[in-house]
């Protein structure tokens, strides 16, 4: 049971959040003023009757095809700029209230594009402005990451790369590939995702969440990723396992998302201690927090409370996700020294796994 003191120390703590997807975060009340305003159909314009078709709730099976499924009626609201910037400026603002201090901020420019035609550039631009802006009203650090789905065509990926490319000095940090894993192999987007390191972009690819460490490794050997989104069924191969170690692959794992997805059964059956036991670099994120309806303190909870996370392994992962960021070198290393001073302050200071009942 958490206690009211843990939980007030969570919501103090300075958080790092590297996977959060921009279309997963929209408020339902932004929902509901901008079908309004643009004449949208919405099954309800009442937040609470709303609430089932775009956010999982307890009734849900926690499937795949059912986690997705939310985002079909959110696709049709990005209607123009203002509806983008709008919806990147409350994004930013509702992780800076919960003590986000560097938020790694991913969207699909196509996504976003899509439905009026825009130029995908234009999007990312869009995106960049308002993200940007937010964060220096806001006190937050934000970096973008643009996102490309591999069950989208390869000229998509082309154009949301060079879009990317473009927008570097504006906040554009790295590039991800996302989407669905059956069916749609990785390895045709190699080429795309070789030249935006070689141009100095940060790679994440979501991989092992809806299928094997087949797809873990595919990721670190032919895509050149730095990071993987997700991950967590990498545990199932030794190989893989010692692969993602000599290379320092660090896995962004969003526990609530991953048992909604199917990705993970049962709570109690999800690999994050096993990630530790096996020295893998892990870090504790968001992934969709208005579809899953939680934030990030949620998330620090959860851990706490299901596996036995004390502040001080908290405070390991925050140090290492923002030692995993995309930022440049002398910006990461002042973040982290920034982080292990206001941690220090709430008097949060390392120490070792707790020995569970479980044993896990």
């Amino acid at each position: 049971m958490i206690s009211d003191d843990q939980r007030a120390l969570v919501k103090a703590l300075p958080k790092v959040d590297l996977h959060r997807h921009l279309e997963g975060s929209i408020r339902l009340s932004t929902l509901v003023e901008v079908a309004r305003k643009h004449h949208i159909p919405l099954p309800s314009y009442d937040v609470e009757t709303l609430r089932p078709n775009v956010q999982m709730t307890a009734n849900d099976p926690r499937n795949l095809d059912r986690f997705l499924g939310k985002f079909s009626l959110l696709r049709n609201f990005y209607r123009s700029p203002d509806i983008v910037r709008r919806i990147t400026r409350e994004v930013v603002e509702d992780a800076a209230a919960d003590r986000v201090r560097y938020l790694e901020l991913r969207f699909t420019p196509y996504a976003l594009a899509s439905r009026m035609h825009f130029p995908m550039a234009d999007t990312v631009g869009w995106v960049a402005d308002a993200a940007r802006e937010a964060a220096a009203e806001c006190g937050i650090q934000v970096g973008l990451i643009v996102s490309i789905n591999r069950h989208e065509p390869l000229e998509v990926a082309l154009e949301a790369m060079q879009a990317a490319l473009r927008h570097r000095e504006r906040g554009v940090l790295g590039l991800d590939l996302a989407g669905r894993e059956a069916g749609f192999p990785a390895r045709p987007f190699g080429p795309v995702f070789l030249s935006a390191r070689r141009e100095g972009l940060g790679i994440t690819i979501h991989a092992g969440e809806w299928q094997g460490p087949e797809n873990v490794r595919d990721a670190i050997e032919n895509l050149y990723t730095d990071r993987i989104g997700h991950g967590v069924r990498v545990v199932e191969d030794s190989q893989t396992v010692a692969l993602a170690r000599e290379r320092g692959t660090i896995f962004e794992v969003c526990p609530t998302s991953n048992v909604q997805t199917g990705a993970v059964r049962e709570l109690a059956h999800h690999p994050i201690l096993d990630l530790s036991y096996l020295n893998l670099g892990y870090t504790i994120n968001t992934d969709d927090p208005a579809i899953s309806n939680i934030e990030l303190s949620d998330e620090y909870l959860l851990v706490m409370d299901v596996f036995g996370f004390t502040p001080g392994m908290l405070r390991q992962a925050i140090l290492r996700a923002a030692s995993a960021s995309f930022l440049p070198p002398g910006d990461r290393a002042a973040l982290v020294e920034s982080l292990r001073m206001e941690m220090d302050a709430l008097g949060v200071l390392e120490d070792g796994f707790p020995a569970t009942e479980s044993g896990l």
